[in-house]
């Protein structure tokens, strides 16, 4: 236990006074005289103001909060300048961007197969061209499957679909509506003459449509191309990446990219398996309702399961349209009973026990993330959507970690990192954020004392005392960058001689 005696030049203070034996040495004497007759009478009252003081003057505080308030606005307007710059960039090359994009996607899916062929020996062009080849070959076997009864069941789907509209027809002929032949006939003309109208139209999307076809052809083989390099290539880019960007910068970059890496892969992997068991318990249920192509709206189903929640609904609500067309209102009411028990089962247990490790993403953020990227770039921005917001939600989780180490919140034997080079960055910004904080606490927290008592049983410095020397240390500041003030007054207190 110790105790703070506080040293007054005035006998009437409050503090704990001077011994009565206690005499001024003459060079502190000359030191004061010499302060007191350059200090202005601002200072002089300042001090006397601070020194016992329970506060401080508002406008320190008023001063230090504007320019606090005035620091993180430039910052956040910066920040967003940044932000803006980037996106219309990206949007200018976005055509650019989707097939590396598309690219990444596909290989972190087919990474793991690639790296057991080369585990058996396999050379790495080679097995990159065996493993998109078979990939390839497994999508075209499924196509070439479900396309002969995609061909034998859209007759007889057209020809319940023109029985459908006759018995319309007749609905409407009778009551509650009591329409009659001619009124429907002026509909039917009406709609023919408005499909005339919008002939010119309809040929400039088929134009439209073709050249979306050449460009979706391009893009697909773009995107082969870059597959193949990046499961030839892909482990050889982050040495090199640390080469180019110094090891530092190099070493948060690796584990940066790793964990983007990881994340994509995994939440790939979580879709295809929900996207899996959606296909096959919704496609046996409509071979055992009867649906016609039961097995190609599987198909569609597993594909469209990739679009999270919005592909869900699109390829429920076609399995519904077309049980309803062929069979009718009650054998489309199981379809949609079905569809809607699938996507419960999948939205409170699969989806959350899978993706949640994965992605670690609010239902909320995956929805809105889902829109914005639909309304701007149509199917593929929905379906890009997650894996980019899962890559934001990444990197901002990176640096959650490194300014928990910086802040000593954490330690780095506390977070999991993916590399080794993560560890070493790790160890390192713990190490760099303890000298910042011993070389910034005590600026913020002054901590100096006048006399210490180490006998047993004294207490310790009372708030009052604590505040005295604080202000002290605070006018000392003050006068040592005032440049018409004498440095050793901003002392004067520290010459004292101890007990």
């Amino acid at each position: 236990m110790c105790k703070i005696v506080r040293v007054s030049d005035n006998p009437q203070d409050n503090g704990t006074s001077m011994p009565k034996n206690f005499a001024k040495p003459p060079e502190l004497l000359d030191d004061e005289r010499l302060a007191n007759s350059r200090l202005p009478e601002e200072a002089s009252r300042t001090f006397a103001e601070l020194e016992g003081a329970d506060h401080i003057d508002r406008s320190f505080i008023i001063a230090e909060g504007a320019k606090e308030l005035a620091s993180w606005c430039l910052r956040l307007l910066l920040i967003a300048a940044a932000t803006y710059m980037v996106w219309f960039v990206g949007k200018q090359v976005w055509q650019g961007l989707l097939p590396i994009a598309l690219a990444l996607i596909v290989s972190s899916v087919l990474w793991g197969p690639t790296q057991w062929l080369r585990n058996l020996g396999v050379p790495k062009a080679l097995a990159a061209i065996l493993v998109i080849l078979g990939t390839g070959g497994v999508f075209t076997g499924v196509m070439m499957a479900i396309a002969p009864s995609i061909g034998r069941q859209s007759q007889t789907l057209y020809l319940q679909t023109f029985e459908l509209m006759q018995r319309t027809q007749l609905w409407l002929l009778g009551p509650p509506f009591h329409l009659k032949d001619d009124d429907l006939n002026d509909l039917f003309a009406s709609a023919v003459n408005w499909l005339q109208a919008q002939s010119g139209k309809i040929a400039e999307g088929l134009f439209a449509g073709l050249g979306a076809a050449s460009v979706f052809a391009v893009t697909l083989g773009v995107v082969l191309v870059l597959t193949f390099f990046f499961l030839k290539d892909g482990d050889s880019f982050l040495p090199w990446l640390r080469s180019v960007t110094g090891r530092r910068a190099g070493w948060h970059l690796t584990e940066l990219l790793t964990r983007v890496w990881i994340t994509l892969s995994g939440y790939i992997r979580a879709q295809a398996i929900v996207s899996l068991v959606d296909a096959v318990v919704i496609g046996g249920g409509l071979v055992l309702i009867g649906v016609p192509m039961a097995l190609a709206l599987a198909t569609i189903t597993f594909f469209a399961g990739f679009i999270p929640i919005v592909g869900a609904v699109v390829a429920g609500a076609l399995a519904v349209l077309i049980a309803l067309v062929s069979l009718g209102v009650t054998k489309a009411l199981l379809v949609l009973a079905l569809v809607i028990a699938v996507q419960q089962l999948e939205g409170n247990i699969l989806s959350p026990l899978l993706q949640s490790r994965a992605m670690n993403l609010h239902p909320v953020i995956v929805l809105i993330s889902v829109t914005i990227g639909g309304s701007l770039f149509g199917i593929i921005g929905a379906f890009l959507a997650v894996p980019v917001a899962a890559t934001i939600a990444v990197f901002f989780r990176y640096l959650n970690d490194i300014i928990a180490l910086r802040s000593g919140e954490k330690t780095a034997s506390e977070i999991s990192f993916a590399t080794d080079a993560g560890s070493i960055t790790g160890v390192w910004s713990e190490e760099f954020g303890r000298k910042l904080r011993d070389a910034t606490l005590p600026r913020i927290l002054p901590q100096r004392h006048t006399a210490v008592d180490d006998e047993p049983g004294t207490a310790h410095p009372t708030s009052t005392d604590a505040k005295s020397l604080t202000s002290t240390d605070i006018v000392g500041e003050l006068m040592d960058r005032a440049s018409n003030t004498p440095k050793k007054f901003a002392r004067l207190f520290q010459k004292f001689p101890r007990r």
